[in-house]
């Protein structure tokens, strides 16, 4: 089985989607095959590969819902060796539909199940709150990969999301592991980024990856033209940073 990965922070705005989308682009370049998950009702991730989330007919939410299956979800190698199950707006109503619904927790799971074995690495994009649809993602991942923005606040709220990362762990996903940290938005130039960086080793019981993801224009740049960065701009610092994270996400077994 491959390993799934959740990319998880309940802060929004710290670049879950910008790794999501070029973790997966950079692990496929580097010859593995790559499921991406969409479970944010923003559909950000989709519409970074290049879909159109308002035109397509299955996504996360209908698989949710029981409507249809995993394999008519996934649109198959949006760049090469990477497929997506997409998402849209409409996910932001199924946490409602899923009241009373039973064993809820493991829709995903359920359905990643039936095609893990397709892929070397499958991720997923979580949503910027701890609600059932980033419950979802984690009873199905196999680790939490953990963005952090460069600021002042980037402690804040992380104790939380690894008390919930326990308690997944303890009562619904005993498999479940704290994959790392990735520290995104860093500016080299100032004072501020240097010391959280040292704050966090300092205070963080985890795994810190050590490539850091710059503040980059071309990277902020890409989605809008629905690429990953390492086709939109192999050269820039944003796509060798992905690339060097790529490859210390596949030697951290």
């Amino acid at each position: 089985m491959g390993r799934i990965i959740a990319i998880a922070n309940q802060k929004g705005g710290v670049g879950k989607t910008t790794t999501s989308i070029n973790l997966s682009a950079s692990l496929a370049a580097l010859g593995k095959k790559v499921l991406v998950i969409d479970t944010d009702p923003q559909g950000n991730a989709t519409s970074g590969f290049g879909v159109d989330k308002n035109e397509v007919e299955n996504t996360i939410y209908e698989l949710i819902l029981g409507e249809c299956s995993i394999g008519d979800c996934i649109i198959k190698n949006v760049v090469e060796n990477v497929s997506i199950v997409p998402s849209n707006v409409n996910l932001a109503a199924a946490e409602i539909e899923l009241i009373g619904v039973e064993r809820k927790e493991y829709i995903l799971k359920k359905e990643v199940d039936y095609v893990s074995e397709d892929y070397d690495f499958i991720i997923i994009d979580c949503p910027p709150s701890l609600n059932m649809l980033t419950i979802n993602a984690m009873t199905t991942a196999t680790s939490v990969l953990v963005p952090i923005q460069c600021e002042y606040y980037a402690l804040e709220g992380l104790s939380q999301l690894i008390h919930t990362i326990n308690l997944v762990k303890e009562r619904l996903n005993p498999e479940l592991v704290m994959d790392g940290v990735v520290f995104t938005m860093y500016d080299s130039r100032t004072n501020l980024s240097i010391q959280v960086v040292e704050n966090v080793k300092n205070n963080l019981d985890q795994h810190v990856y050590e490539t850091l993801i710059p503040r980059n224009i071309r990277l902020a740049e890409a989605p809008s033209f629905g690429m990953p960065i390492c086709m939109y701009d192999p050269k820039s610092a944003g796509a060798e940073s992905y690339m060097k994270l790529a490859e210390e996400v596949i030697n951290n077994n």
